[in-house]
């Protein structure tokens, strides 16, 4: 099968230098699309159900929230794990799927076991999935600070301006909102007043809901005008909410907010803070990305969107940047373009050194950058992203990689010094090609046998090796040694070689 791949490609060289032309276009086309993160997305597929219960105790959380969503969860097609938590006014429900499961068929099922199981939860509890991100999703954060702001309102111009603008965005799933104050309209009740009016506590709190509210009314018609009556009831400010009417006393005199109960603005419970280089709290904004983006480009478009909305904030106020995945994502790219050069230069000078010939040397120089290119076309095709773990092992696999060439064309010097002239220069090549090029490609083929021999027993038997799972990295590595070795065989034909 080797042999006649060699006889066709030193008879079709045309053929052969197509198809060389279009695999390394297709390749610069994978390469520039390819996803790109700093660390490989190794996470199980995972939905979340976030679902809110205020003000109850974790016990009851537990047994009317969690317990009836974890034992629907079960049912859920592919699903091999589900996990619930029960915290003092909220509920997590994990559910792990099997891997190969795409993540939003996964939802999909998910919302519609929802639907089995809204019936059995307390009437006002909706739940909610979480975004479609995964683990590693966490690619940008930053802070606001502004001379002159308390952390009430630097909360308020993040969660009210700037987490919807970069919501926005193309490839982001989530903006968390994290430390400060989230401001409240605050009713705090005298009960003594309430015993002394005879009003109950509920009756205040349907008279704030109903009071605010805007209401329709219908068309009025003068001369030849439609006009719409609307009674505009919305809270605006503090002075509203104390007039509210509660009920009357026994003289008929109406009983407002104000007379029962202290209205003013204050803080949302905290379970937690934001602090910013031991310089004290901070409020700030967690970039989650979504699940299958491109990391590198979702920060750069977070960025380029907060250039934009920069001009909208208060005066004094900035947006400082706290932590950004790209500059590794940077680092791990620039690494592999310092190791391929470093490499291409040792081997270019090992072959004029020792082989005396610079067209040799370029044979194994251009296997290096077309193995690198076909492993990426397979990659793209797979939806497999670019890292940190990848791109190293490709700087690791370069030497195995140049093996096959620098063999290859050694091997045709041979021939070249002992039958030159005697048969035609093409023989001579096809002889030596034939001569060592199974052999060369049978010795690429046992890296990937062993290679994934060794990934698929670490994941058979994960108590020997927890984190042995055969996966993409390693795949892009074994991939680049056969795609050269393939390039080897075929490249040092249409480059020619001739005797030193």
């Amino acid at each position: 099968m080797l042999e006649k791949i060699i006889e066709a490609s030193i008879k079709n060289k045309l053929i052969v230098v197509l198809g060389a032309v279009i695999a390394i276009f297709w390749g610069i086309y994978s390469l520039i699309n390819t996803p790109l993160d700093a660390i490989p997305d190794l996470s199980d597929v995972q939905v979340i159900i976030f679902t809110e219960y205020p003000g109850q105790a974790p016990q009851i959380v537990e047994d009317q929230v969690t317990y009836p969503l974890t034992t629907q969860m079960l049912a859920v097609p592919y699903s091999k794990v589900v996990r619930g938590y029960s915290f003092f006014g909220f509920s997590f429900v994990y559910i792990i799927f099997e891997d190969g499961t795409d993540m939003y068929w996964a939802r999909s099922r998910v919302l519609e076991y929802l639907n089995y199981v809204s019936g059995r939860l307390p009437k006002g509890v909706n739940p909610t999935l979480g975004p479609d991100a995964t683990g590693v999703g966490w690619v940008f954060e930053y802070v606001l600070k502004g001379e002159g702001y308390d952390l009430a309102q630097l909360r308020s111009i993040q969660d009210w301006y700037l987490r919807y603008e970069l919501t926005s965005v193309q490839g982001v799933a989530e903006v968390a909102s994290i430390g400060g104050f989230v401001k409240q309209y605050q009713v705090t009740v005298d009960p003594n007043k309430l015993i002394a009016y005879d009003i109950p506590l509920n009756k205040v709190k349907m008279a704030i809901q109903r009071s605010n509210n805007d209401v329709g009314g219908r068309l009025l018609e003068m001369a030849e005008t439609e006009y719409m009556v609307r009674g505009l009831g919305y809270i605006k400010n503090l002075e509203d909410l104390r007039n509210v009417a509660v009920a009357v006393d026994a003289k008929g005199t109406p009983v407002l907010i104000k007379d029962i109960a202290t209205v003013q603005y204050g803080p949302e419970l905290r379970r937690g803070i934001a602090e910013w280089n031991g310089e004290g709290e901070i409020v700030g904004g967690i970039v989650i990305m979504r699940y299958g983006e491109n990391a590198l480009t979702v920060i750069d478009n977070v960025k380029k969107k907060l250039e934009e909305i920069k001009a909208g904030l208060p005066p004094g106020v900035e947006i400082i940047i706290a932590y950004d995945r790209s500059a590794l994502i940077h680092r791990a790219i620039t690494f592999l373009k310092v190791k391929l050069t470093e490499e291409l230069i040792i081997v270019a000078l090992v072959c004029i050194i020792f082989l005396g010939h610079f067209r040799s040397a370029f044979v194994a120089i251009f296997t290096l950058p077309a193995g690198i290119l076909i492993a990426y076309i397979v990659m793209y095709w797979l939806g497999i992203s670019a890292n940190i773990m990848s791109l190293g092992g490709i700087a690791i696999a370069i030497g195995v990689m140049v093996d096959g060439a620098i063999v290859m064309v050694e091997n045709a010097h041979k021939h070249l010094e002992r039958d030159a002239g005697k048969k035609p220069h093409e023989a001579i090549i096809l002889d030596a090609a034939k001569e060592v090029g199974p052999a060369l490609f049978f010795s690429l083929l046992w890296v990937f046998v062993a290679w994934g021999a060794q990934k698929v027993f670490r994941s058979v038997l994960p108590k020997c090796e927890p984190h042995g799972d055969f996966n993409g990295n390693d795949m892009l590595v074994i991939i680049a040694a056969v795609a050269t070795g393939i390039a080897a065989i075929s490249a040092v034909f249409e480059f020619g070689i001739e005797s030193r």
